[in-house]
């Protein structure tokens, strides 16, 4: 099992992504394996770029001969082999990320996406914000590429034709020291509604300039950039009391949680396995939970794990449980819907920690 993720660069907060899957592989092992066979875990640093990514895809298929590219991160990152992975016909599975296109069954067979879709989270946050706010004015900072087009798209569809209250909507790249700018551009757009369609370096920048401004406008995070025990932590609790995001994992920092028998065993799973993971770190928590997900897919398998009998075993997940996500949430894909995790909850931080509000939203977009 190859796996991709940003170790270095702009997105090295997302890294317990692919280390935490090597440690649990690690346990899976050591506890016989899946119907008798090891699992071998490659992991490998794109920088989260691009060129870096096409690059170490050909050297897991081609030199290590992976069966399975799993987990690996990012919208950009991962459209930039798609075709090759498809060609390669080479499993290209649960990627870490919610971009749409990463649940083509048609056109891209061999790829499968996991996190929840980002049009169906933007167009939860448009539902949210229609039914409190309908005459806000909305300032919209999004990152250029497939992830921060993705949400933005959600989000209008959900506005409908409401969608000319957004009165600011400013781009920033990656490769972009801050977004201070674009967060000035919104305030001085009369913006009472601020949507941060960012990465969580730059979900943090964007709450310290917002209270450095002394600007107070509803301030929705897609939950890619939510983690209150990085993205929130690194900003300052007290700048982000009223944060409204959304969740499908419960957060280990999450004092409701912290006596929680499924916490508490991930926590005593992370000290034997992966030591160097914070113990707050939801990121390490979705890597777990991922993790689970593929020792499902392989035990499916059963003795047939031809690269064919991966994908069709991917596409047949039932009802499946973990226990670290939200109560009610459920994994499922079929041969027409790639889309595993496809509900989600709306949470609101109180300066300590989220506090859900409102039923799970299933957002189905295969059914949509």
């Amino acid at each position: 099992i190859g796996n991709i993720d940003a170790y270095s660069g702009p997105a090295a907060v997302y890294s317990s992504i692919g280390r935490t899957p090597g440690a649990y592989f690690k346990m899976i092992n050591e506890q016989g394996g899946i119907n008798g066979r090891m699992i071998k875990y490659i992991t490998y640093d794109d920088a989260y770029s691009p060129p870096k990514t096409v690059e170490q895809a050909r050297k897991l298929v081609e030199s290590d001969e992976v069966d399975i590219l799993f987990s690996p991160l990012g919208a950009p990152t991962n459209a930039a082999i798609m075709k090759y992975m498809n060609q390669k016909k080479v499993p290209h599975l649960f990627i870490a990320s919610g971009a749409t296109k990463f649940g083509d069954h048609k056109d891209f067979p061999w790829t499968m996406g996991f996190m929840p879709c980002y049009q169906i989270e933007g167009r939860i946050f448009a539902q949210h914000l229609l039914s409190t706010q309908p005459d806000a004015k909305v300032g919209v900072v999004y990152q250029n590429d497939d992830f921060g087009r993705d949400v933005l798209k959600g989000f209008k569809d959900g506005l409908g034709a409401k969608a000319a209250i957004i009165v600011a909507e400013h781009p920033y790249e990656t490769s972009d020291p801050t977004i201070d700018s674009q967060i000035v551009k919104c305030k001085a757009a009369g913006a009472t509604v601020f949507m941060s369609m960012t990465t969580p370096k730059f979900a943090a920048q964007g709450i310290k300039k917002i209270a450095e401004l002394n600007w107070q406008p509803t301030h929705y995070i897609g939950n890619n950039a939510s983690s209150a025990g990085s993205t929130l932590k690194a900003a300052g609790f007290e700048h982000c009391k009223g944060i409204i995001s959304s969740a499908y994992m419960k957060d280990p920092i999450d004092a409701s949680w912290s006596d929680d028998p499924a916490v508490k065993k991930w926590r005593e799973f992370l000290t034997k396995y992966d030591p160097e993971a914070d113990r707050n770190d939801l990121y390490a928590g979705i890597a777990y939970v991922v993790s689970q997900v593929m020792v499902q897919v392989l035990k499916q398998c059963g003795d047939d794990v031809s690269r064919q009998n991966v994908m069709k075993q991917a596409a047949n997940l039932k009802d499946f449980e973990s226990d670290m996500l939200l109560p009610g949430i459920k994994i499922n894909t079929s041969p027409t819907d790639y889309y595993p995790v496809e509900q989600l909850q709306l949470v609101r931080f109180n300066g300590e920690r989220y506090e859900r509000f409102g039923p799970v939203i299933d957002g189905a977009i295969s059914k949509a």
